[in-house]
């Protein structure tokens, strides 16, 4: 006779005790990461820009000035940002809003993907209805 306990998850199945909730690195690794990416390219930025204003003031015969080279970097930072960034961010939230608010075809491509499941459910010969009451019960 087993004294396995089929209930319990498997022992290599990580869980934050919160609510079976991911740690904070899993649930937001893809912001950090992509945070890091921006900083770094932005610290590449400055230093670039700043090697530009002091090149740009020797060959003038002029020494380094912080106060030339902060609106220079202020503007090129803001071109970038509103050439792309701003172009990413639209694109990425308008589109997520659009299909959180139920755009007609994240609706029709809901209903397509859900029938296929339940087509694929009823021919393994379990209940579509029973697994939606369960996951509707767990949530």
């Amino acid at each position: 006779m087993s004294t396995l306990n089929h209930t319990s998850p498997a022992p290599d199945v990580k869980r934050n005790s919160r609510l079976g909730k991911p740690g904070f690195f899993k649930a937001y690794g893809f912001a950090i990461v992509t945070g890091v990416l921006f900083l770094a390219s932005w610290a590449a930025q400055f230093v670039n820009q700043a090697m530009v204003v002091a090149d740009e003031a020797t060959e003038h015969g002029q020494a380094f000035s912080w106060s030339d080279f902060w609106p220079q970097f202020l503007a090129s930072t803001f071109e970038n940002w509103q050439s792309e960034f701003l172009q990413l961010v639209w694109q990425s939230v308008g589109l997520a809003a659009l299909l959180l608010w139920g755009s007609s075809q994240s609706k029709e491509s809901d209903e397509r993907v859900e029938a296929k499941v339940d087509a694929l459910l009823q021919a393994a010969g379990v209940d579509p209805a029973e697994i939606s009451r369960k996951v509707n019960a767990s949530m």
